[in-house]
């Protein structure tokens, strides 16, 4: 559009009540995205299972014998009770930090299955050192630097706290999508 023709579209669009024209019309001058439809896929986990969709239905060789979409809702699910229904308790220990995760019902199951394929995902990148001890209500991590003089090391772990280090690390999208493939990975105790 001309530079005249669009002011005059868009101020034509905004006397008759007519707002999102003019939005459309400013959208399609910047090459914006299509201001139409939504960006996002609606709640986090809804979302997640959707972009991993995305991915299955793009790659001819997703083998739809083994896809378990189930496996995946039913970790986004652990990881919504770990992250938003535990309640932690942290104190800080030589080199890290203590961190005591605690939870009712069904939160008790999702944090003993969550810390645990965390602290083994953690130690396989060679993060820092996590000692878990399975409690009745849940679980206690002892979480210290590898390095046990980097001050540096020892205020992240203080710093991110439990649930910054549960979401540290680049493996969770690579993890989700293996679980939704079926394939051999450490699956939380969901099949």
């Amino acid at each position: 559009m001309r530079p005249l023709t669009l002011v005059a579209a868009m101020t034509l669009a905004l006397c008759l009540g007519q707002a999102p024209l003019a939005a459309q019309a400013l959208a399609h001058t910047h090459g914006a995205t299509d201001t139409r439809m939504p960006t996002e896929g609606g709640q986090a986990a809804f979302a997640a299972i959707a972009g991993v969709v995305k991915i299955l239905e793009a790659d001819p060789s997703t083998d739809w014998s083994k896809v378990n979409l189930e496996r995946l809702r039913l970790h986004l699910r652990d990881m919504d009770l770990v992250a938003l229904r535990s309640a932690v308790t942290a104190s800080p220990v030589v080199g890290g930090a203590t961190f005591v995760v605690r939870g009712t019902g069904e939160t008790v199951a999702a944090i003993k299955r969550m810390t645990a394929a965390h602290a083994s995902m953690v130690e396989m990148m060679g993060g820092p050192r996590m000692a878990r001890t399975e409690l009745p209500d849940g679980v206690r991590l002892v979480v210290t630097a590898r390095d046990s003089g980097s001050e540096a090391a020892i205020a992240r772990i203080r710093g991110l706290g439990f649930i910054g280090l549960m979401a540290s690390g680049d493996h969770h999208p690579m993890h989700h999508l293996m679980l939704a493939r079926g394939e051999a990975m450490a699956d939380h105790g969901h099949r």
